[in-house]
């Protein structure tokens, strides 16, 4: 794995991981937030806002190392989640959890260069960036700030290969509504799967991202967080 890269790596062998860039984890989380791989260590990490394959096309304001945080009723929550689908044959694969209010400001510094447009055909390849916000994709004020909301799919238990979903993480247009008519059969199966187990462990989807869920009962629903990833 390597900073820029992105790859994926599992909650077990974040230590690793960690070691080849390194970096150590520095256990100074604010009271209430703990490392989402220590609560839920079956789970698979891509955190994608660490490197550079993300719609930026660069490391985020705020993701000093490739780690998922998030309150400690989230991540209760969420073992719980992963622990319905493992039977099923599937495992929960995280993009992202907590995020910096300073990370959400580069976002919008970012929608505001019509210059960059380097990740436009992976990402966004049919709207204006500077849209993004009005579409609803990206916010001033996110809900990853107050610590309980994640983006993730899930993977096959036996191959660790991504379920298919009908669109990428992070693709921004009408594919990644949940509802959308795009999609085969299958994929819409598969985000059932996910959908449905987030909401039994009371996780509130998102329309237009299949991948993006809050916890209903979310701990601190009016504070918005701005401590680094580290």
């Amino acid at each position: 794995m390597t900073g820029h890269a992105g790859a994926a790596y599992t909650g077990t062998s974040v230590d690793k991981a960690l070691q080849q860039l390194n970096l150590t984890k520095k256990h100074n989380l604010p009271q209430g937030f703990v490392y989402l791989e220590e609560i839920i260590p079956s789970a698979q990490f891509e955190i994608r806002y660490y490197g550079e394959n993300n719609f930026t096309g660069q490391r985020v304001t705020g993701y000093h190392a490739p780690l998922a945080i998030f309150t400690r009723e989230a991540a209760t929550a969420l073992k719980a989640v992963s622990e319905d689908l493992k039977p099923k044959g599937y495992l929960l694969k995280i993009y992202d959890a907590y995020r910096p209010q300073k990370a959400v400001n580069h976002f919008v510094s970012w929608s505001q260069d019509a210059r960059d447009i380097k990740m436009k055909q992976q990402y966004y390849p049919l709207l204006d960036k500077r849209n993004l916000f009005k579409l609803g994709f990206i916010a001033k004020k996110s809900g990853h700030s107050r610590g309980s909301t994640v983006d993730l799919t899930i993977v096959n238990i036996k191959t660790g290969v991504n379920v298919d979903m009908g669109s990428p993480y992070d693709f921004f247009g009408n594919i990644s509504y949940y509802e959308t008519s795009l999609i085969n059969k299958t994929q819409k199966a598969n985000r059932a799967i996910l959908n449905a187990a987030m909401i039994k462990h009371g996780f509130k989807p998102y329309t237009k991202e299949w991948w993006h869920f809050t916890l209903l009962k979310e701990p601190y629903p009016n504070q918005y967080f701005n401590f680094n990833i580290e």
